[in-house]
């Protein structure tokens, strides 16, 4: 049956932060983890863990389109981000902040972002 994505599982992601959409180039990444675990070891074997909280992330490059101002996401500090995966999940940042400085690199009119915070959650 043409058309039919019931087997698409990659390869695209629609973006939106604070209701704006942006034009995702590529890279598409999240962590809706909140802790990182380490295994803690000595000479007689395994001991236990060690648990430190870490920030959930929601990361792409994008597109550097005309009408979109690469300042502004500096100055990002209380956004929400959602993103539309090909395989149905539903990716949401609540209050995420960017932690990156935006570069661009004009031969592809490209720039990493990257939003960090305290809850981002896959549905």
């Amino acid at each position: 049956m043409a058309g039919d994505t019931t087997n698409r599982l990659a390869g695209t992601a629609y973006v939106t932060v604070n209701g704006v959409t942006v034009m995702v180039e590529g890279s598409f990444k999240y962590q809706a983890a909140t802790v990182n675990r380490t295994t803690l070891t000595g000479m007689d074997g395994v001991h236990g863990y060690k648990e430190k909280p870490v920030a959930p992330y929601i990361s792409a490059r994008l597109r550097d389109s005309g009408g979109t101002n690469v300042q502004g996401f500096s100055q990002q500090t209380n956004v929400n981000v959602i993103a539309e995966l090909a395989n149905g999940k539903t990716i949401i940042g609540r209050s995420l902040w960017t932690v990156n400085v935006q570069e661009v690199e004009s031969e592809d009119a490209v720039f990493d972002v990257r939003w960090e915070g305290r809850d981002v959650t896959e549905n």
